[in-house]
């Protein structure tokens, strides 16, 4: 895998915020750190837009005419048959 360096500036607080998380153990340099919130960010951004498309989904779907009793019955049936619960 290619490295690319980058210089970023930061705040001193950005700093000792960094600085502690690695003195915990956690990671082993801020370049490390770095990446780790790099792809969190990733996934994050990834669950958001699939929350976003659900919504779109939801909207579109246009309103029911269940009752909310009935849907949560419907939701937990799937949530078994696809093994989630």
């Amino acid at each position: 895998m290619a490295v690319t360096r980058k210089t970023i500036a930061i705040t001193d607080q950005q700093e000792a915020w960094i600085k502690t998380r690695i003195a915990s153990g956690s990671f082993t340099s801020d370049s490390e750190y770095v990446r780790h919130l790099i792809r969190k960010d990733q996934v994050d951004l990834q669950e958001f837009t699939y929350l976003q498309h659900l919504i779109t989904e939801g909207i579109a779907s246009g309103k029911s005419n269940r009752s909310l009793e009935q849907i949560r019955q419907a939701t937990k049936q799937k949530l078994k048959a696809d093994g989630k619960i």
